[in-house]
């Protein structure tokens, strides 16, 4: 039986794929997670969502809000299971201190950008961005549209 090395994509329980739209990333921190045993279930059962998640630093501690974590049926039936509970994200002291000092500077936030294992347990990694402008956003999917159609030239280049 062959393990799985963390970072390949089916180690990967959720994306959150609008942060590279709405954000420009600067720098990433890998947190983890405390979790309840029933999330850890649904989150190998894949039933986990960042969508509208959002890092909250207050007391020196980091949180994560927004992400929702759909209980299964079949393991969280002894407990009333929160979907989209607050949980406390796990950082050095020098991580979490350069965050805050970056959050407290306008224009700065801390969002997460995927959950996904390293070995057995789910990590958390996690973004200081500043937003994109309108036009930012535009010429951000000009260069996408043109890198692939250069793809598209090269290829049919190759092929005759």
């Amino acid at each position: 039986m062959s393990k799985k090395k963390p970072g390949t994509p089916s180690s990967t329980i959720a994306l959150n794929k609008k942060a590279k739209h709405e954000y420009h990333i600067e720098d990433r921190y890998e947190a983890g997670l405390v979790l309840l045993g029933w999330e850890v279930k649904s989150l190998r059962a894949g039933k986990g969502q960042l969508t509208d998640a959002y890092v909250l630093l207050k007391d020196g501690e980091a949180f994560l809000l927004g992400a929702h974590i759909m209980p299964l049926t079949a393991t969280s039936t002894h407990v009333i299971a929160d979907p989209t509970r607050t949980r406390k994200l796990l950082l050095h002291e020098k991580e979490l201190a350069k965050i805050i000092g970056a959050v407290s500077q306008a224009g700065r936030t801390c969002i997460p950008l995927a959950l996904y294992w390293k070995g057995n347990k789910v990590k958390c990694e996690i973004a200081l961005v500043t937003g994109k402008k309108q036009f930012d956003k535009r010429a951000t999917e000009k260069e996408r549209d043109w890198n692939r159609q250069k793809q598209r030239i090269l290829r049919g280049a190759n092929t005759s």
